[in-house]
């Protein structure tokens, strides 16, 4: 495998030249599937509607569970709600870092599973190193895809209503494929059951419907805790981001690098962090980011 030669240049601060926030808007709903047989898995979460999230409330949620972020750097992302809802009512908080002349959209997404604490910590550091990088690319962040199981008492994988969001997009042939898969692969293992058909749920409709709307050059997806890189799409796949090296573990019916990189041709960079519950040191985070940057510019024409 060819290591990316690697440096670490003094960057020019642009805290002023970046920040265009972006507001989402309302979830589609999703087209008719077929329905998984059975009933939702136990252990799904109640889905009765909470008080909505505002920014400053769930910076100090986050503050107090997620690795290495603290109020400021929370703060510092000033999130902004969408329109797109969770199932008990939660805003999909975002945040958009624009240059005036982007050639680029990125979208960037953690929390898609809620027990992947590290994974929203890393997207809010990130919204910071992409205020102070410049680059010509146009960053839509969503550090928390999945607010209602990360916000439990004890994070969840799923949904509120048991739902495995990673497995709810619509791959071709997901009425057989997906209730297969979960039924004989993993053992109607409820931690991943992927619903009752594709789009079944609202926060798996706003990204499937922001694809159409804001059809992003790339998706980077941030999860935990395999320690690889992973890619689906068309273009040469970046070799590694920070320590973690390439590794493609294959596709899974409903998943996002599945439907985004193979079935939609969009490119989706998914990074499996070592560990759920830690972060990367600091020096770890910015290389991934730069490492990032350096690839965008070298095979999808950031510049």
């Amino acid at each position: 495998m060819r290591v990316l030669q690697r440096s670490l240049a003094t960057l020019t601060l642009a805290l002023g030249a970046v920040g265009a926030v972006g507001t989402g808007q309302a979830a589609s709903v999703g087209s008719p599937g077929a329905v998984v047989s059975g009933s939702p898995p136990p252990g799904a979460a109640a889905a009765t509607a909470r008080t909505p999230l505002t920014p400053l409330s769930l910076c100090e949620q986050l503050a107090r569970r997620l690795p290495n972020v603290s109020r400021a750097v929370c703060a510092r992302a000033q999130l902004v709600p969408g329109a797109a809802t969770s199932v008990q009512g939660q805003p999909l908080l975002q945040r958009d870092v624009s240059a005036v002349s982007a050639r680029l959209r990125v979208l960037v997404l953690g929390g898609i599973h809620g027990d992947e604490l590290s994974s929203t910590a890393l997207v809010l550091h990130w919204i910071g190193a992409a205020m102070e990088t410049p680059s010509n690319i146009h960053w839509r962040f969503v550090p928390l895809m999945n607010p209602d199981g990360m916000l439990q008492g004890k994070p969840t994988r799923t949904n509120a209503r048991g739902v495995d969001l990673n497995r709810n997009f619509p791959t071709p042939g997901w009425d057989k494929e997906a209730p297969t898969y979960w039924a004989k692969r993993t053992r109607s293992d409820p931690r991943r059951y992927p619903g009752p058909r594709p789009l079944s749920e609202p926060e798996s409709r706003w990204l499937h419907d922001e694809m159409e709307r804001w059809k992003p050059d790339l998706i980077v997806s941030v999860h935990a805790p395999y320690g690889v890189l992973d890619f689906d799409g068309p273009t040469v796949a970046p070799e590694r981001l920070g320590r973690l090296y390439l590794d493609q573990v294959g596709i899974f019916p409903g998943s996002l690098g599945n439907y985004g990189g193979v079935h939609k041709k969009v490119p989706v960079v998914t990074i499996e962090l070592p560990s759920a519950l830690r972060t990367p040191q600091e020096a770890e985070i910015r290389q991934m980011w730069l490492d990032l940057l350096r690839w965008t510019a070298e095979r999808l024409g950031a510049g």
